[in-house]
């Protein structure tokens, strides 16, 4: 940040400069974690017992605040660093889906919100009536994707269907896909023979002619159909350079997962988006309760997690690859 041409790429600095105070904060954090822990030593060599409730729930609080910030450390992912592209499509169940698709990108966006993140939407397919048939929104943050790549999967909802004149119980999907963005990608070449760029007008919010213009960019890679469509910037070339950095993702993404000998799908183990797959379960009625069925991470209070109180089960998920679900769910209980 000192050298004199730093400032020559003010987009690479801001990113620099961010990166920096994350860093600062997080020391600070540290730091001040390890002086309230001297200060709870030294109360707790005085032997004071009227003063032992007192030191028994800043002890708690300290366990917690230590469990949070140890949370970090688990990012030890190659791309965990990186920006996040969340795509989030409508499942089985009509209206129902398209609006339970609009209320996980909600949950996702009121996340992104406490954590001081920078969400933009790359494109949306709204349905006629209700909610969305389809969504792209890239996210950008301290270990963004090292967070929201526990998300990948299908999300199932239970409720009394608002739109149901019977108010009968529903159950609908909506499948959520979660790849890094990378900035440079150069062992990816892409022959231009094999894409075919579309153009046409957003769909997006209006401004500056954004709905007038044909700004909106859709491009094809013909050998392996990957689509990736782009109308958030307010030109053509714009939207085009943001559509080829995601597509290049994911094509990164599809070579990593055929060296894995995985499924050699852009979306890692694809599944349909309807029952039996899900990866989590979100039950408003008759009860309420939300379950992720990897990791069997619970919680009753399903109003939080769907204002954005999902990064327990980010956690645990996190824990549980590492083999640490049962102490992680046992500091939960306490």
């Amino acid at each position: 940040m000192s050298a004199p041409a730093f400032w020559n790429d003010a987009e690479q600095a801001q990113k620099v400069s961010k990166e920096a105070a994350e860093l600062r904060q997080e020391v600070a954090d540290w730091e001040e974690f390890v002086k309230e822990v001297s200060e709870l030593q030294e109360l707790a060599g005085l032997g004071d017992a009227a003063m032992a409730e007192d030191l028994g729930d800043k002890f708690v609080q300290a366990q917690a605040q230590f469990s949070k910030m140890e949370f970090a450390t688990l990012f030890a992912g190659e791309y965990d660093k990186d920006p996040a592209i969340v795509a989030i499509h409508a499942g089985s169940g009509g209206t129902e889906a398209q609006d339970w698709t609009q209320m996980l990108t909600r949950m996702y966006m009121r996340y992104a919100e406490k954590k001081g993140w920078r969400v933009t939407v790359l494109w949306e397919s709204r349905a006629e009536d209700v909610g969305l048939k389809s969504i792209t929104f890239r996210v950008e943050g301290r270990w963004a994707y090292g967070y929201l790549k526990s998300e990948a999967g299908v999300h199932r909802l239970v409720r009394i269907s608002p739109f149901d004149a019977e108010k009968m119980r529903h159950t609908t999907f909506a499948l959520v896909e979660v790849i890094p963005e990378l900035e440079d990608v150069a062992e990816i070449e892409i022959d231009p023979k094999d894409l075919r760029i579309d153009t046409f007008m957003s769909g997006g919010k209006g401004g500056q002619s954004v709905n007038t213009t044909y700004s909106a960019v859709r491009i094809v890679h013909l050998p392996t159909n990957i689509s990736v469509s782009c109308q958030n910037e307010r030109s053509q070339q714009q939207n085009k350079e943001t559509a080829m950095k995601v597509l290049k993702s994911k094509l990164h993404q599809l070579a990593l997962k055929a060296k894995e000998q995985e499924k050699s799908d852009l979306r890692g183990e694809y599944q349909s988006a309807e029952w039996g797959n899900q990866i989590r379960s979100y039950v408003l009625h008759p009860y309420k309760l939300v379950k992720d069925h990897r990791t069997d991470f619970e919680t009753t209070d399903a109003e939080g997690v769907l204002e954005g109180e999902v990064e327990p089960f980010m956690e645990a998920y996190l824990r549980h690859a590492l083999g640490e679900t049962d102490r992680f769910q046992e500091a939960n209980k306490e």
